[in-house]
């Protein structure tokens, strides 16, 4: 683990990373290979908690669809996997450090990659092997981390009125950090403190403050990869169950997205990956107060004329002679949701299967195909695994992290308006960007001295 301070100090050191999670470990250990004297503050009691929950513990640290974003349809890739104001800003970043060095430099520490549908994770199946690993590094590059700090102002020395420190042509490049344990100075900052979700992590946004007094713009923070809200009493009737299906969004009537995969269905609404790509749009349109619903598609292999008639021959089947609607449903959907689609077509599960009307199979099959869920909002940040906005990317320099507004400060990860959808994309933003804000860093007080 990296070298701890325990006292209070505001001795000057090369670059300080504020945050101790993937994209700031990330940067400070490129920045100390690069040769800079390396601090980084977390204000939690240690540092990467957030990394140790990442996809469910098991980590998965990147992606095969990254070998696209060297190709040509590499701009077109960061639409398809990334959101936010500009998805292009990320192609720099994810070109300079790319798959190949985010594999390399893993395995480097000892971390053995593992490909399992398309998604890389460490061999070890623990995300607690990521952590260890980068610590380790941190440790033999001599970086030191300082936790529980509490942050209560970052600052320029030129604009520093509350410091003691003499403000000299030399020292007005410096950043001031000032912490209820003492003062820390910094020829170069990298911000790296996370977004707002998962609170109990540390990223509780705090960051964001620091940086609009810095006067940079912060676009709308929004939950992402996050549960959908609704108020249909159908939700309370089929809790628990999980489903193969395909969704549609729509905001304003508009068909806006779609997405197929592992529903869950919960007392309050969906849930599941298929719904977490989508959930970025629902968020943004709520919080703009549009209407937002989706469409769920219970058996996705099947068009409508294809439900219907296979409805009717179950129905008339010799062997459903006996069987009531409900029992019908037994081996086409899990219990309780065949029940609860039936309440919701006005057929009674008692109804003997023979009597099916075509009327009321063509209601079923509208059911089926095409359930209307009105959104009424998103769970809350401490339920999203990604916060979608951030600082405005057209104040920060592509190539290097760095802002265009106040020299020697560079921003990683989460902090910018840059979202991923889930499969390790996430992640990899924040190896890039991290990486890249660490050797940019470094590389800029190289020229200084030169």
């Amino acid at each position: 683990m990296g070298k701890r301070e325990d006292q209070q100090s505001n001795k000057c050191c090369d670059v300080i990373v504020v945050g101790g999670g993937a994209s700031g470990l990330m940067a400070a250990i490129h920045a100390a290979r690069a040769g800079a004297h390396v601090l980084i503050l977390e204000h939690m009691e240690r540092p990467g908690k957030k990394l140790l929950m990442t996809g469910n513990g098991k980590c998965n640290f990147t992606n095969e669809a990254f070998f696209n974003f060297n190709e040509p349809q590499g701009e077109t890739a960061c639409e398809q996997y990334y959101h936010g104001a500009c998805p292009a800003f990320v192609l720099p970043a994810i070109k300079n450090f790319d798959i190949t060095s985010t594999l390399n430099f893993f395995e480097e520490l000892g971390v053995v990659p593992v490909k399992r549908r398309g998604g890389y994770y460490p061999s070890s199946g623990q995300a607690s092997g990521i952590l260890a690993a980068m610590l380790m590094e941190c440790g033999r590059l001599g970086i030191s981390i300082k936790c529980n700090i509490g942050i209560r102002a970052i600052q320029k020395a030129e604009k520093n009125s509350e410091s003691n420190q003499v403000v000299t042509e030399e020292s007005k490049e410096l950043f001031v950090i000032e912490t209820k344990s003492g003062t820390y100075l910094s020829r170069r900052c990298i911000l790296a403190t996370g977004g707002k979700s998962y609170k109990k992590t540390g990223s509780d946004g705090s960051g964001f403050l620091y940086v609009e007094r810095l006067g940079h713009h912060i676009l709308d923070l929004v939950p992402a990869l996050v549960p959908l809200q609704s108020d249909l009493a159908f939700f309370k009737k089929v809790a628990g169950i999980r489903a193969e299906i395909s969704i549609k969004i729509y905001i304003d009537g508009a068909k806006t997205a779609c997405e197929s995969g592992e529903l869950q269905l919960t007392d309050y609404g969906i849930s599941g990956i298929c719904v977490f790509q989508i959930s970025h749009l629902a968020s943004r349109a709520l919080k703009s107060n549009r209407e937002v619903w989706v469409e769920l598609d219970f058996l996705p292999e099947l068009d409508d004329a294809e439900t219907f008639n296979r409805l009717m021959a179950r129905a008339k089947s010799r062997y459903a002679v006996n069987k009531t609607m409900e029992q019908s449903m037994v081996g086409l959907f899990a219990d309780k949701l065949g029940s609860a689609l039936l309440d919701e077509a006005g057929i009674a599960p008692s109804q003997m299967c023979r009597t099916l009307t075509v009327d009321q199979s063509k209601r079923l099959v509208q059911v089926m195909k095409h359930f209307c869920v009105p959104i009424t909002a998103t769970r809350s940040f401490e339920q999203a695994q990604v916060t979608a906005g951030g600082v405005d990317t057209t104040q920060v320099s592509a190539d290097t992290m760095e802002s265009k507004l106040i020299p020697g400060l560079y921003f990683a990860g989460e902090m910018l308006d840059v979202d991923g959808i889930c499969g390790g994309y996430n992640l990899q933003w924040a190896w890039s960007s991290g990486a890249v804000a660490g050797m940019s860093a470094a590389a800029s007080l190289c020229s200084k001295e030169q």
